[in-house]
Parts: C-alpha cells; structure tokens; sequence
C-alpha cells in the first residue's frame, strides 16, 4: 500500500495587535482632514479636479525640454506614449502604436521608455505599475508620502519644510492634496528640478507647477 505524507499543520497566526492611542488618533487625524488646494506657490495645472483622464495609465516619467527648459511629463499607458509640457499642460508628443518592445518600461533594467518629440533618442525612466519611483522631496523641503488610514483608498499629503504630517496643523504645515478612492495610485512625485509634482492613477494624470509663464489647460 503506498504511503501518504501528512502535511504539516500550518502554524496559526495569533491576532493583529491593537493600535495604540497614538496611531489611532493619527489615522482619525488622516480621516478627517478632506482634499483641500496646494499652497503657494504651487497651482494646478489642468483645470479639472482630478486632472487629464488617460484611461489605462500605467506609469509617468520626467525629462527636460532641450529649448524651454520646462519639466516635460511623459505617460505611458495602454494606449500608447505622450509627452506632454508639465508647465502648460500642452500635449506635445503621441506615440499610439510604439514599438512592442518598448510600450511598456518592464523589458529593461531602468524601466524606461524611449523618449518622444523634443526628447526623442533620449530614454525616460517611467514610475508606476511596473516598479519605480519619483522624488518624494525637493531641495527646499517639499515632502510628499502616501497614507492609507482606509486601505485600499490611498492619500497623498504635501508637507513643507522637511515637516511631516504628523504634527502641525492641516492646511498650514501639511495638505491633503488627492485622495485615490476611485482609481488605483499609479505614481506620485516631484520633477527632479522640483518645479512640478504629479499624481498618477490608472485613470487620470493630475499636475501641480510652480514654474513660470503658466496657464491653466482645461484638456
């Protein structure tokens, strides 16, 4: 008769331990605060409250346009690349049927894309489904960072002056500035000039500039 091995009892999990007055005031803390707008000197970019729709986003990138100088955007989603101008919000570049071995950031070591328009052969490191990331500070103490007191709906909060939202009062020190509870949080980030920030979900692209010679784009 052949023989059966019994498999080991899997070893039970005792229960999650209970948060500590002080996490649960700082998840209601996080509840409480609603969306409110960036301080100065940052404005958004397009008009509408959850930015440009870019159905089936994937991952954002920066680059620097050779001319301008503005922070450039490039988005990469199932539909292809675009690059757009992060200062005015004006589309520049679309690649709707780019090569298949370079549509999505995952097939390389640096996950990028090659670029587009003004920034073709050129490569654009791309944060988002597939890994990465963006600057979570700038060299003047702007700080962002995700908190999710309701899991899976993600928040993002902006702090200054190296400051976090732990202390401080909102919309002085620190800013509930987008909350994904519709879409999932794609990428979030400063441009490595710290002129832009972006939030990226799997639907829509939202910007924020402090740069010049701005007008809101209502695309």
């Amino acid at each position: 008769m052949k023989r059966t091995e019994k498999a080991a009892p899997v070893e039970q999990l005792g229960p999650e331990p209970e948060l500590s007055a002080y996490k649960r005031a700082l998840r209601d803390r996080f509840l409480a605060a609603p969306v409110v707008p960036a301080p100065e000197p940052w404005q958004r970019v397009f008009a509408y409250e959850y930015g440009v729709p870019v159905g089936g986003l994937l991952g954002i990138g920066f680059a620097s346009h050779p001319d301008s100088g503005h922070d450039l955007v490039m988005v990469v989603s199932r539909d292809g690349h675009g690059l757009l101008d992060a200062v005015t919000g004006e589309k520049i570049a679309r690649d709707r049927d780019p090569d298949p071995e370079d549509s999505t950031p995952e097939a390389v070591a640096d996950l990028s894309c090659p670029g587009l328009g003004p920034v073709a052969g050129s490569r654009v490191r791309i944060a988002g489904l597939f890994g990465g990331g963006l600057h979570t500070t700038t060299a003047d103490s702007w700080t962002l960072e995700v908190a999710s007191p309701a899991w899976p709906n993600e928040r993002v909060l902006l702090s200054r002056d190296g400051g976090m939202p732990h202390s401080g009062p909102h919309g002085e020190r620190w800013w509930h500035l987008f909350h994904s509870y519709y879409s999932e949080l794609r990428a979030f980030g400063f441009s490595p000039s710290g002129q832009t920030l972006a939030i990226a979900t799997s639907s829509d692209l939202s910007l924020w500039t402090r740069g010049a010679d701005r007008e809101i784009n209502a695309l």
